[in-house]
């Protein structure tokens, strides 16, 4: 057993197949499947089986991808502990973000970069998936920026760490023509009767919006389905529908023509977070990027309160 077999095995019951984990770690499924076998060899006890045409942990390969992952991060403590003592601030690090929050932060995030001495590189890729499939993706990236309603299952806690940028609600855009224009909150009852721009499902605001049908007691009519908020921002600047878009990380959008609402009586905040994996977060580099981060979403939010 060495921590390549373990790794291999963590990555497995991350995403779920042999060719993911060969992609994530570049590598060939044949060497994938060589060191799973070469694994098992020292167990009597299954770590894998077949579930249709998926290779899935046991019970028992579960148990030894947790412990394994500890393994790791207590090697990658010793092999950054000179880094961290060498100050080696400068090593590039990767960040993935969902479309808004890309477009909200990515470039205040080059230029805090920028302004500071001896800053990291840093690699930047936008990732639009579904909120499940967001913690898959700290395989590929140093940190993944993250969204996740409140009222939804937490990220999970083995091998991952999450810490929250901030806590984002999610308003109720009408055009500026709406007659809803006017008011100053609105309620579920307010809204439900209203054509809707919403997102696929799967993402957000689709489930908050599942929630507002739900406590007025009536379905909502989905006119469109579009995951990009400018696009969204666009469609109700028209007047053809009403939706919603992230207090903060939407306010790339032109709000000339649209007027952003409070929705009482559901929760409709959701969590703005990095995930990275533990051994990561032991970097210099990573951590400098991530205290960036957290003073560019300060400003955005701290921008924002003093918006009229």
């Amino acid at each position: 057993m060495n921590l390549q077999q373990l790794q291999i095995l963590r990555e497995l019951g991350a995403l779920g197949s042999v060719t993911a984990v060969a992609e994530a770690m570049r590598v060939t499924p044949s060497a994938v499947s060589q060191q799973l076998a070469a694994l098992q060899r020292g167990f009597r006890t299954p770590l894998t089986r077949k579930q249709g045409r998926m290779l899935v942990l046991t019970a028992a390969g579960e148990v030894l991808a947790t412990a394994g992952a500890e393994a790791i991060d207590a090697m990658a403590a010793a092999r950054n502990a000179l880094d961290d003592f060498e100050h080696d601030t400068a090593r590039a690090v990767s960040v993935s973000g969902f479309h808004s929050v890309g477009q909200a932060l990515f470039g205040s995030l080059v230029r805090e970069l920028g302004a500071a001495e001896s800053a990291p590189t840093v690699h930047l890729t936008d990732e639009d998936v579904a909120q499940s499939e967001f913690p898959a993706l700290t395989a590929q990236y140093d940190l993944v920026l993250a969204h996740r309603m409140e009222h939804s299952a937490p990220w999970p806690s083995s091998g991952i760490r999450s810490l929250t940028l901030v806590r984002e609600p999610l308003d109720v855009a009408v055009s500026a023509s709406h007659p809803l224009a006017s008011r100053r909150t609105l309620s579920p009852a307010d809204v439900a009767g209203e054509r809707w721009v919403t997102s696929r499902i799967g993402y957000s605001p689709d489930d908050v919006l599942r929630a507002v049908a739900a406590v007025a007691n009536r379905p909502v009519q989905v006119q469109h389905r579009i995951n990009d908020y400018g696009a969204v921002a666009a469609v109700i600047a028209a007047g053809d529908a009403i939706g919603m878009l992230p207090r903060y990380t939407s306010r790339t959008v032109d709000d000339h023509e649209i007027v952003r609402l409070p929705l009482r009586g559901v929760n409709t905040l959701r969590s703005i977070d990095v995930l990275a994996r533990p051994e990561n977060l032991r970097r210099s580099s990573v951590r400098k990027v991530l205290e960036a981060l957290q003073r560019v979403m300060a400003r955005l939010t701290d921008a924002d309160a003093r918006t009229p």
